[in-house]
């Protein structure tokens, strides 16, 4: 069988429980079908970065799928008909990875105080003084002067 991670997006006005019931409901399209599912991430509700049908926001959720290729297309037909489903990918991948996806590493490093915070008062100006952004180029010459 092959291996795949799928990724799909659910509108935002569906509840977190309605987003892991979807989950189970296609996991147990995969299972009938053959194949086995194995980490579910749920990656919560994030900003989209332009508006699919009127949604700003959707609910991210990642299955790694060990299914022979009828199964996962049976799922993402499934999908297609489903309103909630508003974008699905599914990539061939050569081996499931271990631990936690990037996405929830990336959350697990958000949370942390992040070092080196300042105020723009404390910046460093270097070696300009301060002389702003002119450099040593001196004040502009007056308007008729220029052509």
């Amino acid at each position: 069988m092959a291996l795949y991670e799928h990724v799909f997006l659910a509108r935002q006005d569906v509840s977190s429980q309605q987003v892991e019931a979807l989950v189970e409901q296609y996991k147990g399209v995969i299972e009938a079908n053959g194949g086995k599912v194995g980490r579910i991430e749920h990656w919560g509700l994030k900003s989209l970065t332009y508006r699919i049908n009127k949604n700003r926001k959707a609910h991210y959720a990642l299955m790694d799928i060990d299914a022979p290729a009828p199964a996962v297309k049976e799922m993402e037909r499934q999908m297609r008909f489903n309103e909630d489903i508003l974008r699905f990918m599914t990539v061939s991948v050569e081996a499931h990875e271990e631990g936690p996806s990037a996405m929830l590493q990336k959350r697990d490093r958000d949370d942390r105080p992040r070092g080196g915070d300042r105020d723009r008062g404390d910046r460093d100006r270097g070696d300009r003084g301060d002389r702003g952004d002119r450099g040593d180029r001196g004040p502009r010459r007056p308007r008729e002067d220029r052509e």
